[in-house]
């Protein structure tokens, strides 16, 4: 079999152009973690309407709010705003750069889909607070999981891996099937999790589909290690998501012994708010791992398929 030649999609810059946008792309994400961080605690400490007001922060300019007025649930409101708004920027800034160097049109139109999702949620935040409505945190909860997810993909389309086509020499339906099936469920706890901290309904509808979350996840590890055997990335990819998963059953039950039983009395209350928060976080890394876990794992078959064809063509020529 005649190996595909695979020409760059950032043209020429290739080396350039790849790292660039691969470094804002893992920058964007960074301060997403850390913005997601702070969504939790603010949740948590029932601060989301600590500044009452937007776009303004007690009448000055967001930017200009004087730091030694942050104090209490100000400053985390505050933060909150602050770093969504970094987001926002280099979400732009990433995709000015893909469109500037990068020659792969649906990566272009991703990052258009990633600026669009994060002035959506800058948007939903601030109706929040403007018309105190509770639907508008939990939708606006919900989608920062999906952008978090997209510049986290955005962020593997990128990488120097996924640009040089290395991948697993197998590929299996029943696996492709399980890590879709996976991400669709995890999303559907996220938004599960995002119902029971601001209403406090579907405890039980969100404990037990943990459950159903983690059957998958583990199916999906125990699989991925037995036909990627040969592929480092892959591998790695699926570990981290068993480590993933682990930690976020581990914060999701101790946040429930401090929150729902007579234990939790017994715990400062930083507790609760950081393995709540942090419940928050490790639920989008999770989410995150199983994306990229799943793209990883889907592009073999089109990656086998272009060599086919292209075998095909040189035969017939």
């Amino acid at each position: 079999m005649v190996p595909l030649e695979v020409s760059s999609p950032t043209g020429d810059r290739k080396s350039n152009s790849a790292v660039w946008a691969n470094c804002f792309c893992v920058l964007s994400c960074l301060v997403t973690v850390i913005l997601i961080l702070f969504g939790g605690l603010v949740t948590s400490m029932g601060a989301g309407l600590a500044v009452p007001d937007w776009p303004t922060s007690f009448g000055y300019n967001m930017f200009l709010f004087p730091w030694s007025k942050m104090i209490g649930g100000i400053f985390y409101e505050h933060m909150h705003r602050l770093l969504g708004s970094i987001v926002g920027i280099l979400t732009v800034t990433t995709a000015i750069i893909i469109f500037m160097t990068d020659k792969r049109k649906w990566l272009k139109y991703l990052s258009l889909i990633a600026c669009a999702l994060v002035i959506l949620q800058g948007i939903l935040g601030g109706l929040r607070v403007v018309l105190i409505e509770i639907d508008l945190a939990i939708v606006h909860a919900c989608v920062a999981q999906l952008f978090f997810a997209l510049m986290v993909s955005m962020t593997l389309f990128t990488s120097k891996g996924w640009i040089a086509n290395q991948n697993s020499s197998q590929n299996d339906p029943k696996l492709n099937l399980l890590v879709l099936l996976a991400v669709f469920s995890i999303y559907i706890q996220t938004i599960l999790g995002a119902l029971l901290r601001h209403t406090g309904n579907l405890l039980e509808t969100h404990f037990l589909f943990a459950f159903v979350v983690a059957s998958l996840v583990i199916w999906v590890c125990v699989r991925t290690n037995r036909i990627h055997y040969d592929n480092k990335e892959i591998l790695r990819n699926a570990n981290f998501l068993g480590i993933f998963l682990c930690l976020q059953i581990l914060l999701g039950l101790f946040a429930f012994v401090q929150k729902y039983t007579i234990l939790g009395k017994s715990f400062p209350y930083i507790t609760f708010l950081i393995s709540t928060s942090l419940h928050v976080v490790f639920g989008a890394l999770l989410l995150a791992s199983a994306i990229t876990l799943t793209l990883r794992v889907l592009r073999f078959p089109y990656i086998n398929s272009e060599i086919i064809h292209s075998n095909s063509m040189e035969i017939s020529a």
